[in-house]
C-alpha cells in the first residue's frame, strides 16, 4: 500500500526513455510570447505586470551588481511555480519531488553567489563566517559552525522544495484514497472528507507558489551577501 502512495514519485518512462525532460521542458510552451503589436492583450500584459512586480521587489535590496540575476532567478520563480502547478493536475508528474533535480537547481545558484562573494569582496565574505565580538575562545568553534551552515545552505534549499511538495502530494492521495474508500459505505462522512480535500488542494496550490517564491528568495539572500 505505501509503495503505491510512492509510485507517483517514480519518474516516469515510455519504451525505456525517461520523460522528465518533457515534463522540464513542457511549462515553456505554455506562455504567451510577445506579440510585434503595440497593444497586447490582456494576458500578455498581466504576465508582464506579474514579472516586473516580482522583479522589482527581489531587487529592491541589491546593489546594482546584483541587478545581472534579475533575469535568471525572475525565469526560475516562474519555471518552478508553473512545474508545481501542473504536478497538481490529474495523471501528471511533478519534476520538483525529486530531490537530484532541486539540488540540481540549489548547488550551482548557491556556489555561484559564493564564487563571486569571494572574487569581488573575499575580506566581507570570510567574515560572515566569524561574528563580530566573539571571544577569542569561541572563534576556532564558531568558525566551524558557520562553515557547515554555509555548506548546509544548498542542501536546505533542496530538501524545502522536496519535502514541502512531497507531503502535500502524500496528504492529498491518502484523503482521496478515504473519500473512495467511504463513498459506498458512509456517503456523509465522505462528502464532509472531499470538503477538506477541496481545501487542502486549494491550500496546495499556494504551497506550490510559496514554495517557488521561498527558493528564489533564499537565492537572492545569500546573493546580497556577496555583492
Amino acid at each position: 500500500m505505501m509503495a503505491s502512495f510512492f509510485n507517483q514519485f517514480a519518474s516516469p518512462s515510455y519504451l525505456g526513455i525517461p520523460l522528465i525532460a518533457i515534463a522540464i521542458a513542457l511549462p515553456w510552451t505554455l506562455y504567451p510570447t510577445p506579440s510585434s503589436r503595440w497593444i497586447n492583450n490582456r494576458l500578455i500584459t498581466l504576465q508582464g505586470w506579474f514579472i516586473n512586480r516580482f522583479t522589482n521587489q527581489l531587487m529592491m535590496p541589491l546593489n546594482v551588481g546584483g541587478h545581472k540575476w534579475a533575469l535568471l532567478l525572475a525565469s526560475l520563480m516562474i519555471f518552478l511555480i508553473t512545474i508545481n502547478m501542473l504536478g497538481l493536475l490529474p495523471y501528471t508528474f511533478t519534476p520538483t519531488t525529486q530531490l537530484s533535480l532541486n539540488m540540481g537547481f540549489a548547488v550551482p545558484l548557491w556556489l555561484a553567489t559564493v564564487i563571486i562573494g569571494m572574487r569581488n569582496q573575499p575580506t566581507v565574505a570570510l567574515g560572515h563566517l566569524l561574528p563580530e565580538g566573539t571571544p577569542i575562545p569561541l572563534i576556532p568553534v564558531l568558525i566551524i559552525i558557520e562553515t557547515i551552515s554555509l555548506f548546509i545552505r544548498p542542501l536546505a534549499l533542496g530538501v524545502r522544495l522536496t519535502a514541502n511538495l512531497t507531503a502535500g502530494h502524500l496528504l492529498i492521495q491518502l484523503i482521496a484514497t478515504a473519500v473512495s474508500v467511504l463513498l459506498p459505505l458512509m456517503p456523509v462522512v465522505a462528502i464532509l472528507t472531499a470538503t477538506v480535500l477541496f481545501l487542502l488542494t486549494l491550500l496546495e496550490v499556494a504551497v506550490a507558489m510559496i514554495q517557488a517564491y521561498v527558493f528564489v528568495l533564499l537565492l537572492s539572500l545569500y546573493l546580497q551577501e556577496n555583492v
